[in-house]
């Protein structure tokens, strides 16, 4: 990212609404800005190979476990930014399955994979697609299941204004496309 260009950008952004970037209260607001947009859009940075190399580290599946057995994280919790609006995505809740093909992913790795997959401008139909394929590439696995619920700032808090109107988008791959029971593990 270009810091001194994101600065310069927020500071022309103040004058175009007609706030002084001068005065006591924004004078720091462009360099607090720009920090901000590191933070939260840092998946930017990083292709979907790149994350699951990042976040790869797997273990062998445990001998007990029979094949076929499913790894479910419901609950992750995340945020994002409508790439059309530069609205907030929030009250995120991801739903993750996956069909381990001899080794499984560490657990914190798959919500560390849906952080940094939504850490970028997006849409929830692309975000549940990344991470599908992220967890895929991975985990080893074709075999995975992503369900997204969300609401949207630029549903809630402009346009219509409808507060309690949430998205859903489901992914499936491999065996979550046609077995319902695998379906239903990440709803």
């Amino acid at each position: 990212m270009e810091r001194e260009k994101i600065k310069y950008h927020v500071r022309e952004l103040l004058k175009a609404i007609g706030e002084n970037p001068d005065r006591e209260g924004l004078q720091e607001t462009p360099d607090r800005v720009t920090r901000m947009i590191e933070e939260v859009l840092e998946g930017t940075r990083y292709s979907n190979h790149e994350i699951a190399q990042m976040f790869g580290k797997t273990f062998p599946l445990p001998e007990n476990q029979q094949s076929g057995s499913a790894v479910v994280m419901k609950d992750i919790q995340v945020f994002s930014y409508c790439e059309h609006h530069l609205a907030l995505m929030y009250d995120m809740s991801v739903n993750v399955a996956y069909l381990p093909a001899g080794k499984v992913l560490g657990l914190s790795k798959i919500a560390r994979i849906c952080d940094m997959a939504a850490k970028r401008l997006q849409i929830q139909e692309r975000l549940g697609n990344d991470i599908a394929e992220i967890i895929s590439e991975a985990s080893g696995s074709a075999d995975v299941g992503v369900f997204i619920c969300g609401s949207h700032s630029c549903m809630t808090a402009r346009g219509i204004r409808n507060t309690s109107a949430k998205t859903i988008t489901k992914t499936f791959r491999g065996k979550f496309l046609t077995d319902q029971s695998l379906q239903e593990l990440i709803l």
